[in-house]
Protein backbone atom coordinates (compact mmCIF):
# COMPACT_ATOMS: atom_id res chain seq x y z
CA UNK A 1 0.00 0.00 0.00
CA UNK A 2 2.79 2.42 0.90
CA UNK A 3 4.37 1.90 -2.53
CA UNK A 4 1.17 3.05 -4.25
CA UNK A 5 0.18 5.61 -1.57
CA UNK A 6 3.52 6.89 -0.18
CA UNK A 7 1.89 9.68 1.85
CA UNK A 8 0.48 7.00 4.18
CA UNK A 9 4.02 6.23 5.34
CA UNK A 10 3.68 9.26 7.58
CA UNK A 11 2.07 8.44 10.94
CA UNK A 12 0.79 12.00 11.26
CA UNK A 13 -0.85 11.98 7.84
CA UNK A 14 -2.51 8.60 8.54
CA UNK A 15 -3.97 9.91 11.80
CA UNK A 16 -5.13 13.14 10.21
CA UNK A 17 -6.63 11.37 7.19
CA UNK A 18 -8.63 8.85 9.27
CA UNK A 19 -9.96 11.46 11.70
CA UNK A 20 -10.98 13.78 8.91
CA UNK A 21 -12.59 10.94 6.96
CA UNK A 22 -14.89 9.99 9.86
CA UNK A 23 -15.82 13.62 10.42
CA UNK A 24 -16.51 14.18 6.72
CA UNK A 25 -19.01 11.31 6.65
CA UNK A 26 -21.01 13.26 9.22
CA UNK A 27 -20.54 16.46 7.25
CA UNK A 28 -21.92 14.90 4.08
CA UNK A 29 -24.87 13.46 6.00
CA UNK A 30 -25.68 17.02 7.06
CA UNK A 31 -24.99 18.41 3.58
CA UNK A 32 -27.45 15.91 2.11
CA UNK A 33 -30.21 16.43 4.65
CA UNK A 34 -30.00 20.21 5.11
CA UNK A 35 -30.97 21.38 1.57
CA UNK A 36 -33.77 18.81 1.47
CA UNK A 37 -35.13 20.07 4.80
CA UNK A 38 -34.84 23.69 3.63
CA UNK A 39 -36.83 22.94 0.48
CA UNK A 40 -39.30 20.90 2.52
CA UNK A 41 -39.86 23.89 4.84
CA UNK A 42 -40.16 26.58 2.15
CA UNK A 43 -40.87 24.98 -1.24
CA UNK A 44 -38.79 27.74 -2.84
CA UNK A 45 -35.53 27.11 -4.76
CA UNK A 46 -34.33 30.61 -3.90
CA UNK A 47 -33.80 29.56 -0.28
CA UNK A 48 -31.39 26.86 -1.40
CA UNK A 49 -29.32 29.58 -3.02
CA UNK A 50 -29.72 31.76 0.07
CA UNK A 51 -28.36 29.01 2.33
CA UNK A 52 -25.48 28.61 -0.12
CA UNK A 53 -24.92 32.36 0.11
CA UNK A 54 -24.89 32.33 3.92
CA UNK A 55 -22.52 29.38 4.00
CA UNK A 56 -19.96 30.94 1.68
CA UNK A 57 -20.16 34.74 2.11
CA UNK A 58 -17.73 34.64 5.11
CA UNK A 59 -15.08 33.37 2.71
CA UNK A 60 -15.20 36.70 0.89
CA UNK A 61 -14.22 38.61 4.04
CA UNK A 62 -12.18 36.12 6.09
CA UNK A 63 -10.07 34.03 3.73
CA UNK A 64 -7.57 36.67 2.57
CA UNK A 65 -6.74 38.02 6.06
CA UNK A 66 -6.64 34.43 7.34
CA UNK A 67 -3.99 33.59 4.75
CA UNK A 68 -1.74 36.33 6.15
CA UNK A 69 -2.44 35.72 9.84
CA UNK A 70 -1.87 31.98 9.53
CA UNK A 71 1.76 32.68 8.71
CA UNK A 72 2.06 33.78 12.36
CA UNK A 73 -0.05 31.09 14.05
CA UNK A 74 0.21 27.39 14.82
CA UNK A 75 -1.92 25.94 12.02
CA UNK A 76 -2.80 22.77 13.93
CA UNK A 77 -4.22 24.79 16.83
CA UNK A 78 -6.27 26.88 14.40
CA UNK A 79 -7.72 23.76 12.76
CA UNK A 80 -8.65 22.31 16.17
CA UNK A 81 -10.41 25.53 17.20
CA UNK A 82 -12.38 25.74 13.96
CA UNK A 83 -13.37 22.05 14.09
CA UNK A 84 -14.70 22.62 17.61
CA UNK A 85 -16.78 25.57 16.38
CA UNK A 86 -18.19 23.42 13.56
CA UNK A 87 -19.15 20.75 16.11
CA UNK A 88 -21.06 23.30 18.18
CA UNK A 89 -22.86 24.53 15.05
CA UNK A 90 -24.00 21.00 14.16
CA UNK A 91 -25.12 20.23 17.71
CA UNK A 92 -27.20 23.43 17.89
CA UNK A 93 -28.80 22.53 14.56
CA UNK A 94 -29.56 19.06 15.94
CA UNK A 95 -31.12 20.45 19.12
CA UNK A 96 -33.40 22.77 17.14
CA UNK A 97 -34.50 19.96 14.82
CA UNK A 98 -35.05 17.37 17.53
CA UNK A 99 -37.16 19.77 19.59
CA UNK A 100 -39.29 20.59 16.56
CA UNK A 101 -38.57 24.32 16.46
CA UNK A 102 -36.22 24.44 13.47
CA UNK A 103 -37.03 27.28 11.07
CA UNK A 104 -35.39 28.49 7.89
CA UNK A 105 -33.81 31.51 9.60
CA UNK A 106 -32.10 29.15 12.07
CA UNK A 107 -30.58 27.27 9.14
CA UNK A 108 -29.41 30.52 7.52
CA UNK A 109 -27.79 31.81 10.72
CA UNK A 110 -26.03 28.52 11.44
CA UNK A 111 -24.88 28.25 7.83
CA UNK A 112 -23.24 31.65 8.34
CA UNK A 113 -21.42 30.35 11.43
CA UNK A 114 -20.27 27.23 9.60
CA UNK A 115 -19.11 29.31 6.65
CA UNK A 116 -17.00 31.53 8.91
CA UNK A 117 -15.32 28.52 10.51
CA UNK A 118 -14.75 26.87 7.12
CA UNK A 119 -13.18 30.00 5.64
CA UNK A 120 -10.39 29.88 8.21
CA UNK A 121 -10.15 26.09 8.69
CA UNK A 122 -9.72 25.15 5.03
CA UNK A 123 -6.85 27.58 4.54
CA UNK A 124 -5.12 26.39 7.73
CA UNK A 125 -5.66 22.71 6.89
CA UNK A 126 -4.36 22.98 3.33
CA UNK A 127 -1.30 24.91 4.52
CA UNK A 128 -0.74 22.27 7.23
CA UNK A 129 -0.82 19.19 4.96
CA UNK A 130 2.69 19.74 3.52
CA UNK A 131 4.00 19.63 7.11
CA UNK A 132 2.61 16.10 7.60
CA UNK A 133 4.48 14.37 4.76
CA UNK A 134 7.84 14.36 3.04
CA UNK A 135 8.16 16.89 0.24
CA UNK A 136 8.11 14.32 -2.55
CA UNK A 137 4.88 12.83 -1.26
CA UNK A 138 2.84 16.05 -1.31
CA UNK A 139 0.91 15.38 -4.59
CA UNK A 140 -0.07 11.94 -3.26
CA UNK A 141 -1.12 13.45 0.09
CA UNK A 142 -3.33 16.01 -1.65
CA UNK A 143 -4.88 13.33 -3.85
CA UNK A 144 -5.50 11.04 -0.87
CA UNK A 145 -6.98 13.94 1.06
CA UNK A 146 -9.42 14.49 -1.80
CA UNK A 147 -10.11 10.75 -2.01
CA UNK A 148 -11.08 10.67 1.67
CA UNK A 149 -13.29 13.71 1.17
CA UNK A 150 -15.08 12.09 -1.76
CA UNK A 151 -15.32 8.63 -0.23
CA UNK A 152 -17.18 10.34 2.60
CA UNK A 153 -19.19 12.15 -0.07
CA UNK A 154 -20.45 8.75 -1.20
CA UNK A 155 -20.92 7.20 2.25
CA UNK A 156 -22.61 10.26 3.78
CA UNK A 157 -25.66 10.38 1.46
CA UNK A 158 -26.12 6.60 1.79
CA UNK A 159 -26.16 6.87 5.58
CA UNK A 160 -28.35 9.98 5.40
CA UNK A 161 -31.06 8.28 3.31
CA UNK A 162 -32.84 6.68 6.31
CA UNK A 163 -32.86 10.06 8.06
CA UNK A 164 -34.45 11.69 5.00
CA UNK A 165 -37.19 9.06 4.97
CA UNK A 166 -37.94 10.02 8.58
CA UNK A 167 -37.69 13.76 7.94
CA UNK A 168 -41.25 14.49 9.01
CA UNK A 169 -40.60 12.76 12.35
CA UNK A 170 -37.40 14.57 13.28
CA UNK A 171 -35.03 12.29 11.40
CA UNK A 172 -32.99 15.27 10.20
CA UNK A 173 -32.11 16.09 13.81
CA UNK A 174 -30.40 12.73 14.28
CA UNK A 175 -28.36 13.29 11.12
CA UNK A 176 -27.23 16.67 12.46
CA UNK A 177 -26.40 15.08 15.82
CA UNK A 178 -24.30 12.37 14.15
CA UNK A 179 -22.37 15.09 12.34
CA UNK A 180 -21.74 17.01 15.57
CA UNK A 181 -20.38 13.93 17.31
CA UNK A 182 -18.19 12.98 14.35
CA UNK A 183 -16.10 16.11 14.89
CA UNK A 184 -14.81 14.59 18.12
CA UNK A 185 -12.86 12.02 16.09
CA UNK A 186 -10.98 14.52 13.96
CA UNK A 187 -10.28 16.76 16.96
CA UNK A 188 -8.81 13.78 18.83
CA UNK A 189 -6.61 12.88 15.84
CA UNK A 190 -5.34 16.47 15.61
CA UNK A 191 -4.28 16.40 19.26
CA UNK A 192 -2.27 13.22 18.55
CA UNK A 193 -0.20 14.70 15.71
CA UNK A 194 3.54 15.19 16.09
CA UNK A 195 4.17 17.75 13.37
CA UNK A 196 7.70 18.76 12.48
CA UNK A 197 9.26 21.56 14.56
CA UNK A 198 9.23 24.03 11.68
CA UNK A 199 5.50 23.44 11.27
CA UNK A 200 4.86 24.63 14.82
CA UNK A 201 7.12 27.63 14.57
CA UNK A 202 5.39 30.99 14.72
CA UNK A 203 6.91 33.48 12.32
CA UNK A 204 8.09 36.81 13.70
CA UNK A 205 5.64 39.66 13.60
CA UNK A 206 5.60 41.35 10.21
CA UNK A 207 3.71 44.02 8.34
CA UNK A 208 0.51 42.20 7.43
CA UNK A 209 -0.32 44.57 4.59
CA UNK A 210 3.15 44.12 3.11
CA UNK A 211 2.87 40.35 3.50
CA UNK A 212 -0.49 40.34 1.73
CA UNK A 213 0.85 42.48 -1.13
CA UNK A 214 3.84 40.17 -1.55
CA UNK A 215 1.45 37.27 -2.12
CA UNK A 216 -0.60 39.26 -4.64
CA UNK A 217 2.56 40.33 -6.46
CA UNK A 218 3.59 36.69 -6.88
CA UNK A 219 0.16 35.90 -8.35
CA UNK A 220 0.29 38.82 -10.79
CA UNK A 221 3.73 37.79 -12.03
CA UNK A 222 2.67 34.15 -12.54
CA UNK A 223 0.40 33.78 -15.57
CA UNK A 224 -0.18 30.15 -14.63
CA UNK A 225 -1.39 30.88 -11.09
CA UNK A 226 -3.48 33.84 -12.27
CA UNK A 227 -5.31 31.70 -14.83
CA UNK A 228 -5.87 28.93 -12.27
CA UNK A 229 -7.45 31.43 -9.88
CA UNK A 230 -9.61 32.91 -12.68
CA UNK A 231 -10.95 29.48 -13.64
CA UNK A 232 -11.60 28.67 -9.99
CA UNK A 233 -13.67 31.85 -9.64
CA UNK A 234 -15.82 30.77 -12.60
CA UNK A 235 -16.34 27.33 -11.06
CA UNK A 236 -17.21 28.91 -7.72
CA UNK A 237 -19.69 31.41 -9.16
CA UNK A 238 -21.48 29.15 -11.64
CA UNK A 239 -20.45 25.51 -11.16
CA UNK A 240 -21.21 24.90 -7.49
CA UNK A 241 -24.85 25.91 -7.89
CA UNK A 242 -25.76 22.69 -9.74
CA UNK A 243 -25.37 20.66 -6.55
CA UNK A 244 -27.36 23.23 -4.55
CA UNK A 245 -30.38 22.69 -6.80
CA UNK A 246 -30.47 18.89 -6.41
CA UNK A 247 -33.65 19.00 -4.25
CA UNK A 248 -35.40 20.92 -7.06
CA UNK A 249 -34.37 18.31 -9.63
CA UNK A 250 -35.52 15.55 -7.29
CA UNK A 251 -38.89 17.07 -6.37
CA UNK A 252 -39.92 19.02 -9.48
CA UNK A 253 -37.87 18.32 -12.62
CA UNK A 254 -37.72 14.52 -12.44
CA UNK A 255 -40.88 13.78 -10.47
CA UNK A 256 -44.33 12.57 -11.48
CA UNK A 257 -47.65 13.87 -10.06
CA UNK A 258 -48.73 12.22 -6.84
CA UNK A 259 -45.38 10.69 -5.94
CA UNK A 260 -44.81 9.65 -2.33
CA UNK A 261 -42.42 11.75 -0.25
CA UNK A 262 -40.22 8.71 0.33
CA UNK A 263 -39.61 8.37 -3.42
CA UNK A 264 -38.63 12.03 -3.73
CA UNK A 265 -36.26 11.67 -0.77
CA UNK A 266 -34.68 8.58 -2.29
CA UNK A 267 -34.18 10.36 -5.62
CA UNK A 268 -32.56 13.29 -3.80
CA UNK A 269 -30.11 10.98 -2.03
CA UNK A 270 -29.39 9.13 -5.28
CA UNK A 271 -28.39 12.35 -7.06
CA UNK A 272 -26.10 13.38 -4.21
CA UNK A 273 -24.70 9.84 -4.21
CA UNK A 274 -24.06 10.01 -7.98
CA UNK A 275 -22.18 13.27 -7.55
CA UNK A 276 -20.08 11.63 -4.86
CA UNK A 277 -19.38 8.53 -6.97
CA UNK A 278 -17.93 10.64 -9.76
CA UNK A 279 -15.88 12.62 -7.28
CA UNK A 280 -14.62 9.44 -5.63
CA UNK A 281 -13.61 7.85 -8.95
CA UNK A 282 -11.63 10.98 -9.76
CA UNK A 283 -9.98 11.05 -6.34
CA UNK A 284 -8.95 7.38 -6.49
CA UNK A 285 -7.61 7.86 -9.99
CA UNK A 286 -5.57 10.90 -8.91
CA UNK A 287 -4.29 9.02 -5.85
CA UNK A 288 -3.15 6.02 -7.89
CA UNK A 289 -1.50 8.20 -10.52
CA UNK A 290 -0.35 11.11 -8.37
CA UNK A 291 3.05 10.98 -10.08
CA UNK A 292 1.57 11.79 -13.50
CA UNK A 293 3.56 14.67 -15.00
CA UNK A 294 1.02 16.12 -17.45
CA UNK A 295 -1.16 17.60 -14.73
CA UNK A 296 -2.12 20.61 -16.84
CA UNK A 297 -3.82 18.67 -19.64
CA UNK A 298 -5.69 16.41 -17.21
CA UNK A 299 -6.89 19.43 -15.24
CA UNK A 300 -8.14 21.00 -18.49
CA UNK A 301 -10.07 17.84 -19.37
CA UNK A 302 -11.69 18.02 -15.94
CA UNK A 303 -12.94 21.56 -16.61
CA UNK A 304 -14.46 20.62 -19.96
CA UNK A 305 -16.17 17.50 -18.60
CA UNK A 306 -17.52 19.50 -15.65
CA UNK A 307 -19.14 22.18 -17.82
CA UNK A 308 -20.52 19.76 -20.42
CA UNK A 309 -22.05 17.52 -17.74
CA UNK A 310 -23.90 20.41 -16.09
CA UNK A 311 -25.38 21.25 -19.51
CA UNK A 312 -26.44 17.60 -19.89
CA UNK A 313 -28.16 17.71 -16.48
CA UNK A 314 -30.04 20.83 -17.58
CA UNK A 315 -31.22 19.17 -20.81
CA UNK A 316 -32.18 15.81 -19.28
CA UNK A 317 -35.66 14.89 -18.09
CA UNK A 318 -34.70 11.27 -17.54
CA UNK A 319 -33.67 10.18 -14.05
CA UNK A 320 -31.05 7.62 -15.24
CA UNK A 321 -29.49 10.13 -17.65
CA UNK A 322 -29.44 12.81 -14.95
CA UNK A 323 -27.71 10.35 -12.61
CA UNK A 324 -25.01 9.79 -15.24
CA UNK A 325 -24.67 13.55 -15.71
CA UNK A 326 -24.13 14.06 -11.98
CA UNK A 327 -21.50 11.31 -11.90
CA UNK A 328 -19.54 13.22 -14.54
CA UNK A 329 -20.15 16.55 -12.79
CA UNK A 330 -18.50 15.07 -9.69
CA UNK A 331 -15.63 13.62 -11.71
CA UNK A 332 -14.95 16.81 -13.62
CA UNK A 333 -15.15 19.07 -10.59
CA UNK A 334 -12.74 17.04 -8.47
CA UNK A 335 -10.32 16.44 -11.34
CA UNK A 336 -10.17 20.15 -12.17
CA UNK A 337 -9.98 21.49 -8.61
CA UNK A 338 -7.73 18.83 -7.12
CA UNK A 339 -5.15 19.30 -9.87
CA UNK A 340 -5.47 23.07 -9.53
CA UNK A 341 -4.67 22.63 -5.83
CA UNK A 342 -1.70 20.39 -6.64
CA UNK A 343 -0.26 22.77 -9.23
CA UNK A 344 -0.54 25.73 -6.86
CA UNK A 345 1.13 23.77 -4.06
CA UNK A 346 3.93 22.75 -6.44
CA UNK A 347 4.73 26.12 -8.01
CA UNK A 348 4.26 28.41 -4.99
CA UNK A 349 7.16 28.75 -2.51
CA UNK A 350 6.35 27.47 0.99
CA UNK A 351 6.85 30.96 2.45
CA UNK A 352 3.95 32.25 0.31
CA UNK A 353 1.77 29.14 0.29
CA UNK A 354 -0.86 30.21 2.84
CA UNK A 355 -1.23 33.66 1.27
CA UNK A 356 -1.53 32.39 -2.30
CA UNK A 357 -3.78 29.49 -1.35
CA UNK A 358 -6.08 31.84 0.58
CA UNK A 359 -6.43 33.95 -2.60
CA UNK A 360 -7.27 30.82 -4.59
CA UNK A 361 -9.85 29.82 -1.97
CA UNK A 362 -11.21 33.38 -1.93
CA UNK A 363 -11.72 33.24 -5.69
CA UNK A 364 -13.25 29.76 -5.56
CA UNK A 365 -15.59 30.20 -2.60
CA UNK A 366 -15.78 33.99 -2.32
CA UNK A 367 -17.59 34.06 -5.67
CA UNK A 368 -19.96 31.27 -4.63
CA UNK A 369 -22.39 33.29 -2.48
CA UNK A 370 -23.21 35.66 -5.32
CA UNK A 371 -23.49 32.80 -7.78
CA UNK A 372 -25.80 31.02 -5.34
CA UNK A 373 -28.12 34.02 -5.15
CA UNK A 374 -28.14 34.65 -8.90
CA UNK A 375 -28.56 31.03 -9.98
CA UNK A 376 -31.06 30.40 -7.17
CA UNK A 377 -33.14 33.33 -8.46
CA UNK A 378 -32.89 32.03 -12.03
CA UNK A 379 -33.93 28.56 -10.86
CA UNK A 380 -36.98 29.98 -9.07
CA UNK A 381 -38.04 32.23 -11.95
CA UNK A 382 -37.13 30.11 -14.97
CA UNK A 383 -36.53 26.64 -13.54
CA UNK A 384 -33.53 24.63 -12.34
CA UNK A 385 -32.79 23.25 -15.85
CA UNK A 386 -32.33 26.79 -17.23
CA UNK A 387 -30.04 27.63 -14.32
CA UNK A 388 -27.99 24.49 -15.05
CA UNK A 389 -27.76 25.26 -18.78
CA UNK A 390 -26.40 28.74 -18.11
CA UNK A 391 -23.95 27.53 -15.46
CA UNK A 392 -22.67 24.64 -17.55
CA UNK A 393 -22.25 26.77 -20.68
CA UNK A 394 -20.14 29.35 -18.82
CA UNK A 395 -18.02 26.63 -17.16
CA UNK A 396 -17.34 25.08 -20.58
CA UNK A 397 -16.81 28.22 -22.66
CA UNK A 398 -14.47 30.01 -20.23
CA UNK A 399 -11.68 27.38 -20.27
CA UNK A 400 -12.21 27.01 -24.02
CA UNK A 401 -11.48 30.73 -24.54
CA UNK A 402 -8.43 30.54 -22.26
CA UNK A 403 -7.03 27.54 -24.13
CA UNK A 404 -7.57 29.25 -27.47
CA UNK A 405 -5.58 32.25 -26.25
CA UNK A 406 -2.74 30.50 -24.40
CA UNK A 407 -1.34 27.00 -23.89
CA UNK A 408 0.17 27.69 -20.44
CA UNK A 409 -2.44 25.62 -18.59
CA UNK A 410 -2.39 22.48 -20.71
CA UNK A 411 1.42 22.67 -21.11
CA UNK A 412 2.13 22.50 -17.37
CA UNK A 413 4.33 19.52 -16.54
CA UNK A 414 5.31 18.51 -13.02
CA UNK A 415 9.08 18.14 -12.75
Amino acid sequence: MFARFPAFRSRDFRLFWFGQFVSLIGTWMQNTVQPYVAYHLTGQPFYLGLIGFAGTIPTLFLTLPAGVLLEHLNKRHVVIAMQALMAVQALVLAALALTGVLQIWHMLALALVLGAANAVEITARQAMIPDLVENGHLPNALALNAAGFNLARVAGPVLAAPFLLLVQNGGEGWAFLANGLSYLIVIASLFMLHTRPDANAVHPKANHVRAFLDGQQFIRKSDLVSLLILLSAVVGFFGFTAAQQIPVFARDVLSSPGEAEALVASRNSALVFALGVGALVSSVMLSLFSNVRRKGILMSIGHFVFGASIVLAGLSRSFPLTLVAFVYIGWGQVTALNLTNQIIQIVVPSSLRARVFSTYLWALQGATPFGSLLMGWIAQKYGAPTSALIAGAVCFITPLIIHLRTSSLRDFVDG
